[in-house]
């Protein structure tokens, strides 16, 4: 069995009163919801990567994290007879803004929402994992 390839994604948030909201977008081929995310790039810090990510398919920009702050594991439909298994590190990115149009908006949906409600709604069970383990860091 292959060694799973590396993605890099961005979990953007905010800090409101009631504590923090992560904005999910929707993939493009099936419409689960899931946060940016996508391959390294040559001479890209990962980081930087995941605040790329975050613009293209959620128009957002903000402050992003140097570090990972988790990891999942997915297999990702490559055609409709390929699949590869995949590793995403996940980059916090504290929103600053959100453009009113960017470059994936006409084939993605975007939805602001609380950790536990995100965690309800992503397609793989690892991600909503790194979504609660998020908000419970958050309250510590």
């Amino acid at each position: 069995m292959k060694s799973p390839l590396k993605q890099v994604a961005a979990l953007p948030f905010v800090e409101v009163e009631s504590g923090p909201l992560i904005l999910l977008i929707t993939t493009r081929r099936r419409g689960h919801w899931t946060i940016p995310q996508g391959w390294p790039k040559a001479r890209l810090p990962h980081a930087e990567l995941a605040a790329l990510e975050a613009f293209e398919e959620a128009g957002v920009e903000g402050d992003v994290g140097d570090q990972p702050i988790g990891s999942y594991a997915y297999t990702k439909r490559l055609h409709i007879f390929s699949w590869v298994r995949c590793s995403v590190d996940v980059y916090p990115v504290q929103v600053r803004l959100q453009e009113l149009d960017w470059p994936e908006k006409s084939s993605r949906r975007t939805k602001w929402v609380g950790p536990d409600e995100a965690a309800s709604m992503v397609w793989e069970p690892q991600l909503a994992d790194v979504l609660r383990d998020f908000a419970r860091d958050r309250l510590v």
